[in-house]
């Protein structure tokens, strides 16, 4: 198997994202589903992280009881609350999920997820019904855990996010056999579940389901802070809603994260900056690429 290709600059420009086009249409609808009663910030950060990627039309469907105070937090956004059980999305809500994913363009599932036993209950009930493009977020990781299989259908327009140890649960393999090779761990549920992996850490690696695969470099310890994950699934799923094939999505979305962390630890300080300070970053990273 190839090394994987070390992302620059020089990399991205050479595979450049869609133009942003002239209207909010152009740049498609994006549907976020996550959050529990407890943390309705995560799709917070994932939705605004989502915009300053360059998404046209945000959505955003959680539980009741954070749904009013998320509208006015993010009043760019279309905001819808569904049933709870034990503080998750319950998962009879699955139909609602389903009917408002038919005029989607990118779904975007598990920012704030925090049971995955939830998780599965509700996405087994809206993933096999599901026709467009995808992101799965952390804990959300856990439907591919229990159905492997369960993006065949998707055939490949499925992204990945996921840190190190939620790899491991999702390949079945020790922590600390990731630890060491997270490139073959990421390969092995790629190829397996037949969608593009992005898996962060010291160095992000993305693979893609025929083994091609890149490594982003730096970003920094800064970016290990609660909601930095859901920044960064929330401009991988910008980048597909406005048209970016996955791995592309993958590719650049992991560079935009990492390089929004440098910026940050160059203005602030290595540590001590807060994941909603990452997305404000994007569209300066972006420009700097353009």
């Amino acid at each position: 198997m190839a090394e994987p290709v070390t992302v620059t600059p020089a990399t991205l420009r050479d595979w450049p994202l869609p133009a942003p086009g002239s209207d909010k249409e152009a740049r498609g609808q994006l549907l976020v589903l996550g959050g529990t009663e407890s943390t309705g910030g995560a799709i917070l950060l994932a939705g605004e992280a989502a915009l300053r990627a360059g998404a046209g039309k945000l959505a955003m469907v959680t539980v009741h009881a954070t749904a009013g105070a998320l509208g006015l937090a993010v009043p760019e956004a279309q905001v819808l609350g569904l049933d709870s059980e034990a503080g998750n999305v319950a998962p009879p809500a699955a139909d609602v999920v389903v009917d408002q994913a038919q005029s989607t363009d990118v779904l975007l599932v598990g920012p704030g997820f925090s049971d995955p036993d939830a998780s599965v209950a509700l996405l087994e009930r809206v993933l096999p019904r599901l026709r467009c493009p995808l992101v799965v977020d952390a804990l959300a990781s856990a439907y591919l855990t229990e159905k492997p299989e369960g993006l065949h259908h998707l055939d490949g327009r499925a992204v990945v996010t996921m840190n190190p140890n939620e790899l491991a649960l999702t390949a079945g393999l020790d922590a600390e056999v990731v630890g060491r090779d997270p490139l073959a761990a990421a390969r092995a549920v790629a190829q397996r579940s037949r969608v593009v992996v992005v898996c962060g850490g010291t160095s992000k690696h993305v693979v893609t389901p025929s083994g091609d695969s890149w490594v982003v470099e730096g970003g920094g310890p800064g970016l290990g802070v609660s909601g930095s994950g859901d920044v960064h699934a929330g401009i991988v799923a910008g980048l597909l809603s406005r048209g970016a094939e996955p791995a592309q999505a993958a590719l650049w979305g992991a560079y935009l994260h990492a390089r929004s962390g440098e910026r940050l630890a160059a203005a602030v300080g290595q540590v001590g900056f807060l994941a909603r300070e990452l997305p404000p970053q994007v569209p300066a990273v972006l420009a700097e690429l353009a």
